[in-house]
């Protein structure tokens, strides 16, 4: 990778750089620091939303004409980098960075003109379901029935692990609304206002004792066809669309950050030779391993999205990335694990409320140490990214699509 940027591109990094430094405040700081997954704390993603759409960067990945940014791959780079860098929260995916994707491509004009401002200010928060319980990651075996009744469709069914489903006031839906042909035909793509009646949310509990994941029931809740994005029985091809999205991305910026986070508190802690842990020959291997394969990813991905800034749809290499990228976040997680020592393994999170944000996880006093909250989250994000390998089509099913695409095997 050219890292020698031009006078126009330092100029932007700065631009970015003073714009982070008098908006990001020390709280919003500091939930980014603290986040326990590639998922933010509700509360504090949707006010960094709003300042970013304030000063119209909140989707600069989006097309100028609905609201994104006319910038350069670099400067789209050096803006998720720096963000990054500064410990700004992550946007919730699963509106601006998926689905108004596909409402972009598939959209009539009509949608397109309801959702996507409303999806920029907030006004609508997407969740997505697309998982059941008898479909993970082969989730064309979905069952989910949506039943044509005149003008709109009635769905009943379920689905699992959606991530802030007690937040969000519509989600995207695969649902079956026919059984012939092949298991990926006759499943349609749909939108669907959360405050429909029959719509129950169950809140599900997860190891780390955070309660993020859901399950959604759906009784005989009626849609309008209008509400379909694309066509009736054709929905698979929106849905492959949109994963190129939830698959893709930079993750490396991220992942270098937690790397140079793990060197810092590793520094701190005893190793078994009794100097600092980042001085045992073992862990310094490992941790010098995984940054190296952080920069390797970071080549790859600007390969791949300066490709699909072209025009060209990465393929198999978003299978790729997911890959490397999960695979990696998980070898990053442990070492930070050993990093935080015996007081960060011995942590038993709990909450003030159900649901509540990562700030309101108090662990005992005695798992701090010189005030610092990192012991505490290191447990967590450990926890949390075992899903990295399984969620948005596990590694197993994304080595069989680059064994077929890439291989012709």
């Amino acid at each position: 990778m050219d890292y020698d940027w031009s006078a126009l591109d330092l100029a932007f990094r700065d631009e970015v750089r003073e714009f982070l430094e008098a908006k990001l405040t020390p709280e919003l700081r500091r939930a980014g620091r603290l986040a326990t997954s590639v998922y933010p704390d509700h509360e504090a993603s949707m006010a960094w939303q709003g300042i970013l759409h304030e000063r119209g960067w909140a989707a600069p990945a989006w097309p100028v004409e609905f609201g994104g940014c006319d910038w350069s791959l670099t400067q789209h780079y050096i803006f998720n980098r720096e963000s990054t860098l500064a410990g700004a929260p992550a946007l919730s995916p699963m509106g601006i960075k998926m689905v108004a994707h596909a409402i972009i491509a598939y959209g009539t004009p009509e949608q397109k003109a309801f959702y996507l401002p409303r999806i920029l200010t907030g006004e609508i928060f997407f969740c997505q379901g697309y998982s059941e319980p008898e479909a993970g990651s082969d989730l064309a075996s979905l069952t989910m029935a949506a039943d044509e009744d005149g003008d709109d469709l009635v769905c009943t069914g379920s689905k699992i692990w959606t991530t802030h489903a007690t937040e969000a006031n519509w989600i995207f839906c695969l649902v079956r609304t026919s059984r012939a042909g092949k298991k990926q035909q006759g499943i349609t793509f749909l939108l669907i206002d959360m405050n429909t009646p029959g719509i129950e949310i169950r809140p599900l509990v997860m190891t780390s004792g955070e309660q993020v994941q859901n399950q959604v029931f759906f009784d005989h809740v009626r849609v309008p066809k209008r509400n379909v994005l694309g066509q009736i029985d054709e929905g698979w091809t929106v849905a492959k669309y949109l994963l190129v999205h939830e698959r893709g991305g930079a993750m490396a910026p991220f992942l270098q950050a937690m790397a140079q986070e793990i060197a810092v508190e590793a520094a701190k802690q005893p190793g078994p030779d009794g100097n600092s842990l980042i001085d045992d020959p073992a862990f310094a291997a490992r941790l010098a391993e995984a940054r190296i394969r952080t920069e390797v990813l970071e080549i790859l991905e600007y390969r791949t999205i300066s490709a699909m800034s072209r025009g060209h749809n990465p393929g198999p290499a978003s299978s790729m990335l997911k890959i490397l990228a999960t695979e990696l976040s998980q070898k990053l997680t442990e070492l930070a694990l050993a990093a935080a020592g015996p007081r960060g393994r011995v942590y038993q999170p709990h909450a003030t409320k159900p649901g509540g944000p990562i700030a309101e996880f108090i662990p005992p006093a005695d798992n701090y140490r010189s005030g610092a909250p990192w012991q505490a989250v290191a447990p967590l994000r450990y926890f949390n990214d075992r899903a990295g390998s399984i969620y948005a089509g596990s590694n197993e099913i994304q080595r069989n699509i680059l064994a077929k695409a890439a291989l012709g095997l």
